[in-house]
């Protein structure tokens, strides 16, 4: 075994598992960033992964790597940078290993990320969240189910990966009530609930008497709900509550925008940033700040704030339907 094999094994086994504890879901990450990368790093040089040497892996090969995923295999500027971070962290730990491929280690980790675009997020309208609420048949058990989990996300702002792990015992409807939920980077939280999710959810649960354990909102057999489940009848609603909302037909609507929408909805009733952040779950406050760039209506006040004292705030209306036309011009 060469001495790549065997950082590699040592790298999931050592660093990840057992000092870092991390996540299924990083584990799961960075073990795809590297199958792809032994995998064209074997069809460029000829060599099998498991023979491939720390100076098969070199500073050409991972930066023709990095646009592999770009130019072919369509891969955005952010998920070619996570799968950057993942190999900076494999050569990290090689550095302290295999100091004898110092110069090639330097060089891989002084690839630097790619700057991506600032996307403006999507969030829904209070018009657009009413009629996704509304679009679940909920003289169905499955319709009551998905308007519960949609309205506890657009309240609560968990995670879809949080909503599928939540248990009966994770909601706590007496006095004080609130949902807690294990979420990413191990972190506890607790979100208290609104009064009408208190109702949806203590009608949800008089449904069945289930045990603690059992999830919050199961499949059909009982089993926890998958991601892909949850985009799927998001999907479905979407297209539903189109038909009276026609703004949703243009907005990709997924599990994240409801979690998008429980931070604007919190920032639009004068909520602090770092509250904000607290509960969502957020580990750097500059992350929550995205919502303020969103937030049109905040710019709009500011924009007010700095016009003359003698002029109207708001902006400009032509006061004939004549200048408005010419104006249009």
């Amino acid at each position: 075994m060469t001495a790549a094999a065997a950082t590699v094994q040592a790298f999931f086994t050592e660093r990840l598992a057992r000092q870092r504890r991390a996540s299924v879901h990083t584990i799961a990450a960075y073990r795809d960033t590297l199958r792809l990368l032994l995998t064209f790093a074997a069809a460029r040089t000829g060599t099998s992964p498991c023979r491939l040497d720390i100076a098969d892996l070199n500073a050409p090969v991972i930066a023709a790597f990095l646009d592999h995923l770009e130019h072919d295999r369509g891969n955005s500027i952010r998920t070619r940078n996570a799968r950057l971070a993942a190999i900076h962290s494999l050569f990290t730990f090689a550095a302290l290993r295999h100091p004898e491929h110092a110069a090639d280690i330097d060089r891989v980790l002084a690839i630097p990320p790619k700057r991506a675009d600032q996307t403006i997020i999507t969030f829904l309208t209070d018009p657009e969240t009413q009629a996704l609420l509304t679009a679940p048949d909920r003289a169905t058990r499955t319709g009551r189910r998905d308007h519960a989990w949609i309205l506890l996300a657009i309240q609560t702002g968990l995670r879809a990966s949080e909503l599928t792990s939540l248990t009966r015992g994770d909601v706590h409807l007496g006095t004080g009530a609130y949902v807690a939920c294990h979420g990413k980077g191990r972190k506890d939280r607790i979100t208290p609930l609104a009064p009408e999710t208190i109702t949806t959810l203590r009608a949800w649960l008089a449904e069945r008497a289930d045990a603690p354990e059992k999830p919050l909102f199961p499949t059909t057999r009982g089993a926890q709900m998958s991601t892909d489940a949850l985009q799927q009848r998001l999907s479905t609603y979407t297209i539903r509550a189109g038909r009276t909302c026609p703004s949703l037909i243009n907005k990709n609507i997924t599990p994240h925008v409801l979690r998008h929408t429980a931070a604007m909805r919190l920032l639009h009733a004068g909520v602090d940033i770092t509250v904000i952040a607290l509960w969502l779950g957020h580990e750097n406050i500059t992350t929550t700040q995205i919502y303020l760039h969103a937030d049109m209506a905040l710019k709009q006040q500011a924009l007010d704030r700095t016009t003359p004292p003698d002029t109207a705030p708001g902006r400009y209306s032509p006061p004939d339907q004549l200048l408005a036309f010419l104006e249009a011009l």
